[in-house]
Parts: structure tokens; C-alpha cells; sequence
């Protein structure tokens, strides 16, 4: 992304410091805002004002910048059919929702935008028939300058106007009228709605208030290093009165926007990541408030009825699992702290943070552990997740992208090592030919490797191991409901391996990507179970209002061992994932340690089940899970004995 605030000029160029135009008229919207607020008798100024009233002030062109609210209201036309309508400022076009099919559709869509003296204000408004027969047919026109709207307009007052629709093929003939209304946005109406939605995200519960805890998350992850050390004397001067931690949203919102002016405490854009301060404040607050409404790439213009939550849901899903891949300024290392998920690093008997960048962890809470999440996973995400992973699949497989792979090391120096690659980096033609690049054998030996009652890790990732379901749901899966009927589908099930036994290896976008068998034994079959693409990272899988596992696009094959019996191995996609690969076919016979596949770029999951009583688990991956700690592991080290096959017992193994 890395988009800078001239990308909301709609083609007007670089944006130039605000006039004084600008100021002046800020500063007399806020006034009158804060004169009407005390309903005092005299404006700021001292002119002589009546009680009650505001005065009725047009804006003037010659001093106009800011954030007008465009309404395309309703139409009435000469036929009768499903209509759209299109709104077209500078490059943008924005549409209306599509209507019933009447003459008279009516839509109340609102779309903000910035106009300025210096800037395009001749707005085309289009409107479209489309049905099964004919799509997306022009049937009429009207061309308005903004200006002309917003200057003969009271400040305090919608006024609808009006047009005449033209008809494309012919300008004498008319083909209805179309109602639209524009008025300038508030400037404190625009900081406070900004700050509102910001809030929105870490209300976590919805009540309308935010805890310490709430209001911490948002300042570690937006916050400059002033915001994130005075975190307490921020929220008790936001309205803390009575010490109990907790401050009313809209009295927060309306303190945060005032301390945005003063000594702003979000150093960036949430959403692009552009450097604020570079102008004045209010233009900070019309970028921010812009990226937010573009958040969703969608340009469906809204139709008011989204709460705060809902409005901001664009953006949080943008930040949710790399979706900023290739903007390494806007990635793990921005912000002025990151969250942590502790592992166990098994190698070194140590405990290691991954980190992960405060904005995903709060963009991914928001999506995944709330109720308006839930909401909006069922009303279009799963669309977008796929459309957005698809899309990216194609890029990494781009010989454009093979300039990122220099950039990828870097991000996770110390993390990769390529001295263990079997080839060097030059050979790689695409990032996806390095993403699944192969290690030497030497790189990554099997335990064991002569014995078959000894099943290894089927890959370098974050593993939880569980002797049953119950035990999986009662430490890590938190879904609304998890089973291993619904992780290996109807045409794969068997009543061997109901409430077996089940290891989960997470993979992260900087582990090998390949994945291994875990037992040796003949490949049963394989069956793909199509799904979502939700995110693998454990604030997904421990939310209650999504089954991440049991939902997501995957590819079940069984294994059939003479040590444990049946193994299912469940490669599971995820956002950001463009393929899963397997390298071998039914029937073929398997050792443990052989690869088995790879997952194409983004992080993703391989589930493993045994049939009850099948395996006993390493003792120390069983006591990590417990405690719902992930074990950082490598491919070939152990992971478990059959409990059928006992000529090498535990503890000898475990010696």
C-alpha cells in the first residue's frame, strides 16, 4: 500500500499545505459547533447571535476544503426497471446499491469526499438499468459542479436537489430526474466520528466503554512512544473521573480528537501506514477518516447504516494475515511496539517470542473474537478472504515478485537460514519458488529413521499435541464447535478415529513450507473439501464465532500403518495460502520423513489424527499443550511410540 494523502485528491496532484481558506473556515465551523454545544447567546467572536439559533452560513468558494458528504437520495424515471446509480468525481466512481424494480427506486446512499478550490468539483451522476436482459445499461445523465451545491446551501441544512437525467442518446430528451444533497462535514463532526471508529475496534465486549486494557491494546498498536508510556495519564485526562479504569466511548472520542490537535498521539495511518503530521491536523483527520471509508476496496457507497464497528471492519480485515505483504514499511517491524505469541522453542529448551505487529493482532480480534465480527464473517468476508488470496497467489508466482525475496530474509533475519536451502537464492525465478524451496537432506534428519513405531513432526512449525477432542477444546480450539467428523469431512470419516488422538502443526510465512510424513505406511486416498480461507493464527482458532479448521478449505488424506492404524493428515489453507500441493498419489507406499507436500505462500496448518490409543505423545509436547503452549518444533524430530508397538518404550525414547 504505502499510498501517501495525495491519493484522495481524486487526480488533483500533490496536495499542498492547507490554506489559510482552510483554517478559517475550520475554525468557523468549530466555533459555531462549540457555541451551539454551550447554547450560549454569542458566537466566539462577539457577533450578536439569536438564542437557540445558528447562524445560516453558505461556504464560499474561494476558501472551501474539506470533506463533503455527497447523498445520491432517489430517482424517478420513465420506465420501469432495477436501477444503480454511479457517482463520478476526478478518477473515483463510486455506485449506489442496485434497486427493486419500480420506477421509482430509491437508494439514500452517501459517499465523503475531498473537494477543494484547487481541486476536480464536477461531479457525473450515472444511473444504469440492469436486469437478465440487458446489464448495466446507461439510461441517464446529469453532470453538477460541487461548488455551485455547497455555496448556495445553509451549513445546518440538507437541501435535496433536484436534476434533470439526460439521455446518452440524445441531449434534448430527458429520462427522469434524479435527487441527490451535498453539505460540508463538520471539521469537530469529522475528528470525532474518526476517533469513534478508532475506539469501536477494541470495545471488544460492546458496551460502550473502554477498560485500560482496551484503550492499552489501541495505543501499542497506533500509538507513538509518548501515547504507549503515558497510557494511564492519557486515559484518566480522557475521562476517568472516578479511577475505575473505565471511560464512556463517546466522551473518549470527543477528548481523543481534541488531543489529536494539540499533541497528536497516532503517529500514522492505521490503515496505509503514511507518516501524520505532515500538514495541518484536520487534513491528518480527512486522510485517516478516507483510508478508513476505502478500507474495504469496495466502492459500494453506504447506506448509513453501519454502526462504528461495522464501518471500520474494511481496513481491520486489510491488516488481518499479510494482506501488506509487500509494503515492508507498513509491516512487523511499524508501530511503536508489537504484540508477542510465547513457544517453546524445543531445540533450545527456551521459551521465544513471535511477534507480531499490534495493528494485525487488533484487526484480527475485532474480525474473529467479537459479535460484529461474527457478523461480517457471515455477510462477505469469505468472499473476500478467497478473492484476496487468489490474487495474491498469482503475484508470487509473477516474475515481478522475486525482487520481494531479498526483502522477506531481511524482515525475518535470524529466522531463515539459507545455508540449509538445497539451492542458492539466485535460482529462484518467483517468490513462490523460494517460499517452497527445498532444504538439503542433511538439513533435517529423521529420528529414528529405521524404526516405524516412531512417528516424527510432519513439519518446521508451532505444534500443540492432544490425547484426545475433548482435551484439543478444552485448551486451544475455541470454536463454536470442533469435531473430527467436521475436520475430515462426510466422505473421509471412520469410526476409528472418533475422538482420536490429534496433533496441530502451525506453520508461520517464515518456516520451510514443505510438509513431511509423519508414519510410514500406503496412501489410502486423498479428497479435497472445499471452505474459507480464515487466518491459522491462534486468535482465530481460539474465537468462539468461527471454526477456522473445520471450515477452511483442506485436503484430507488417510494413511494406513501397520504401527497405528489409520492416520489422517488434513493439509489446511489459510488467508493468504494460493495452492496446496501434495507430491505423492493414492496407493503409493510412504516412509516417515518422505516429503509429502508444500503449502504455497501465507501461513497455513497440517492436522494430524490417530486412532484412539493408537499413539502416546512426547511427554513435554503434551505438557506445553496443556499449559496452551505451542512447541516450536522442526521436521524429524519426534513427535510420538505407538502405543500397539511397544519393543522401544517411552522412557528409553525419551533418554
Amino acid at each position: 500500500m504505502g499510498h501517501s494523502a495525495s491519493r484522495h485528491n481524486n487526480g488533483a496532484g500533490a496536495e499542498p499545505p492547507l490554506p489559510s481558506r482552510f483554517a478559517r473556515f475550520r475554525t468557523r465551523l468549530r466555533l459555531r459547533h462549540r457555541h451551539s454545544a454551550r447554547d450560549s447567546d454569542r458566537d466566539r467572536d462577539g457577533a450578536a447571535a439569536d438564542s437557540g439559533s445558528r447562524p445560516a452560513v453558505a461556504v464560499a468558494a474561494d476558501e472551501f476544503a474539506g470533506i463533503a458528504r455527497i447523498r445520491i437520495v432517489k430517482a424517478d424515471m420513465r420506465l420501469k426497471d432495477k436501477f444503480f446509480a454511479c457517482l463520478s468525481l476526478g478518477e473515483r466512481t463510486y455506485r449506489t446499491e442496485t434497486s427493486d424494480n419500480t420506477h421509482r427506486p430509491v437508494w439514500n446512499s452517501e459517499k465523503k469526499v475531498v473537494v477543494e478550490t484547487n481541486g476536480p468539483h464536477i461531479a457525473r451522476i450515472s444511473v444504469f438499468e440492469t436486469n437478465r436482459f440487458s446489464k448495466n445499461t446507461l439510461v441517464g445523465y446529469c453532470e453538477v459542479d460541487l461548488f455551485d451545491l455547497l455555496t448556495k446551501q445553509d451549513l445546518d441544512k440538507e437541501h435535496i436537489e433536484d436534476l434533470a437525467l439526460l439521455d446518452p442518446s440524445s441531449s434534448t430528451n430527458t429520462m427522469g430526474t434524479i435527487s441527490i444533497s451535498c453539505h460540508i462535514e463538520d471539521p469537530v463532526e469529522t475528528e470525532q466520528s474518526f476517533a469513534r471508529r478508532v475506539l469501536a475496534i477494541v470495545d471488544y465486549n460492546e458496551d460502550g466503554k473502554l477498560s485500560l486494557s482496551e484503550f492499552s491494546d489501541l495505543m501499542k498498536a497506533f500509538g507513538n512512544g509518548l501515547a504507549v508510556n503515558k497510557v494511564e495519564l492519557l486515559l484518566h485526562l480522557f475521562g476517568d473521573t472516578n479511577g475505575d479504569d473505565i471511560v464512556d466511548m463517546d466522551e473518549l472520542a470527543a477528548l481523543l480528537a481534541d488531543q489529536q490537535e494539540k499533541e497528536p498521539i497516532i503517529s500514522n495511518c492505521p490503515v496505509c501506514g503514511e507518516s501524520l503530521g505532515k500538514y495541518d491536523n484536520i487534513n491528518d483527520m480527512i486522510h485517516m477518516t478516507l483510508c478508513f471509508d476505502e478500507g474495504t476496496g469496495n466502492q459500494i457507497m453506504t447506506g448509513g447504516f453501519l454502526t462504528d464497528k461495522q464501518a471500520s471492519y474494511g481496513w481491520m480485515f486489510k491488516l488481518s494475515e499479510w494482506a501488506n505483504f509487500s509494503s515492508y514499511d507498513v509491516g512487523l517491524r511499524s508501530g511503536s511496539t508489537a504484540s508477542h505469541i510465547l513457544v517453546f522453542d524445543r531445540r533450545t529448551k527456551r521459551l521465544v517470542e513471535e511477534a507480531i505487529d499490534g495493528k494485525i493482532v487488533l484487526s484480527m480480534r475485532a474480525l474473529y473474537q467479537s459479535k460484529v465480527g461474527l457478523t461480517l464473517i457471515d455477510t462477505g468476508v469469505k468472499d473476500i478472504l478467497k478473492n484476496l488470496s487468489e490474487k495474491q497467489g498469482k503475484k508470487m508466482n509473477s516474475p515481478e515478485s522475486a525482487k520481494d525475496i531479498p526483502k522477506f530474509l531481511e524482515l525475518f533475519m535470524g529466522q531463515i537460514n539459507m545455508d540449509e536451502t538445497k539451492d542458492p537464492i539466485e535460482s529462484f525465478k518467483t517468490f513462490n519458488d523460494f517460499f517452497v524451496r527445498q532444504l538439503k537432506p542433511s538439513a533435517r534428519p529423521i529420528a529414528y529413521n529405521d524404526q516405524n513405531s516412531i512417528a516424527t513432526c510432519a513439519a518446521d512449525c508451532r505444534l500443540m499435541a492432544f490425547s484426545s477432542v475433548d482435551e484439543s477444546t478444552r485448551f486451544w480450539v475455541k470454536g463454536r464447535k470442533f469435531s473430527i467428523e467436521g475436520l475430515l469431512g462426510a466422505d473421509v470419516h471412520c469410526n476409528e478415529l472418533n475422538n482420536g488422538s490429534l496433533v496441530i502443526f502451525r506453520l508461520a510465512p517464515q518456516d520451510y513450507h514443505r510438509f513431511h510424513v509423519p508414519v510410514s505406511g500406503t496412501v489410502e486416498k486423498f479428497v479435497e473439501i472445499p471452505g474459507c480461507l480464515y487466518t491459522v493464527n491462534p486468535i482465530a482458532v481460539n474465537s468462539k464465532y468461527c471454526n477456522v479448521f473445520t471450515e477452511n478449505k483442506r485436503v484430507v488424506s488417510i494413511i494406513s500403518t501397520s504401527e497405528f492404524g489409520k492416520v489422517a493428515f488434513v493439509a489446511i489453507g489459510a488467508t493468504m495460502v494460493g495452492s496446496i500441493t501434495f507430491l505423492k498419489e493414492k496407493g503409493d507406499y510412504v516412509h516417515k520423513g518422505d516429503e509429502f507436500g508444500y503449502f504455497s505462500f501465507g501461513g497455513s496448518t497440517v492436522i494430524c489424527v490417530f486412532e484412539k490409543d493408537a499413539i502416546q505423545f512426547d511427554a513435554d509436547l503434551l505438557a506445553n499443550s496443556e499449559r496452551s503452549l505451542e512447541t516450536l518444533v522442526q521436521v524429524g524430530t519426534t513427535l510420538g511410540i505407538s502405543k500397539r508397538k511397544k519393543e522401544l518404550q517411552v522412557p528409553e525414547l525419551q533418554k
